[in-house]
């Protein structure tokens, strides 16, 4: 009787396996090596929605249907966020990294994964309350063409707007936050003044290279989505773009102890994630 539940994991496996594959022939998106119960959960919640009986039969669906496959790259993409999140981690950033960066003559920013863009926004105000703004260029990218659209219109639901100001406040923000964005009765608007020195592009962190030599490396509770194995890929991407004593900034949750990569970086504030190249 146990052959039998484990014949039918294997039956998952194998569909899943091949539904994946199928996803990267057909777009270029590459999920092999996410962390699969984060991607199992994905294709499950698709299958309720859109009332789809198998694996297999989503499979299908992905080859001959027209959208339906742009509809499951989204449903893969992670999403979740919002404005200075970890309101400690942009504490230690303003105290620990923003007077390194003061010195260089122009600073480059990448947010990797940025989903909508709150992160990014969030390290737009702070730059600009620092001063560095003007000689600072952020580069937002994300796998998601449809997250992006949002994040260069900077509009967000205006019911979020008092947990994202006390996460502003617990930051270290040193204005009331109601100054960088107006309100009408559904959404707050931002100054579109905080965009002019965003770049908004899409990125496959699986798949793409290295586009430029950066200051800062923002990817935060992305990795977590990933196996060890595509983490370590990931992160030696990371290590080819960082600038000799530029700064890596990873999620609570996430590491840097890889083979190859952690000899590379000393910490700044452990507990925060944030680490520096070693020159």
């Amino acid at each position: 009787m146990e052959r039998f539940p484990l014949l039918k994991k294997m039956h998952t496996d194998l569909e899943i396996d091949l539904l994946l594959e199928a996803i990267y022939r057909l777009s270029g998106f590459d999920f092999r090596q996410y962390n699969r119960s984060s991607i199992s959960r994905r294709i499950y919640r698709r299958m309720g929605m859109s009332n789809i009986p198998t694996i297999s039969r989503v499979l299908e669906k992905v080859i001959h249907e027209d959208g339906f496959l742009e509809q499951l790259l989204n449903d893969f993409s992670i999403n979740v966020t919002e404005m200075f999140r970890n309101p400690s981690f942009f504490k230690a950033f303003r105290e620990e990294v923003v007077p390194f960066l003061r010195d260089y003559p122009e600073i480059r920013i990448w947010h990797a994964g940025c989903s909508t863009g709150e992160e990014v926004y969030s390290m737009a105000i702070l730059l600009q309350e620092e001063g560095l703004m003007d000689k600072a260029v952020i580069y937002a990218t994300d796998m998601n063409e449809q997250v992006l659209e949002k994040a260069k219109k900077g509009v967000f639901p205006i019911n979020k707007m008092q947990a994202y100001t006390k996460n502003y406040m617990l930051a270290g923000g040193i204005h009331a936050f109601s100054e960088y964005y107006k309100t009408d009765y559904q959404y707050a608007y931002f100054h579109p003044a905080l965009l002019k020195n965003i770049i908004f592009a899409q990125h496959n962190l699986v798949t793409d290279q290295s586009f430029n030599e950066f200051h800062v490396i923002m990817c935060r509770n992305v990795l977590i989505y990933f196996s060890p194995e595509l983490q370590n890929q990931v992160h030696h991407l990371f290590s080819e773009s960082i600038s000799d004593n530029g700064f890596l900034c990873l999620g609570d949750k996430e590491t840097l102890r890889f083979e190859g990569v952690i000899s590379k970086y000393k910490e700044i504030v452990g507990n925060e994630k944030i680490y520096q190249k070693i020159k």
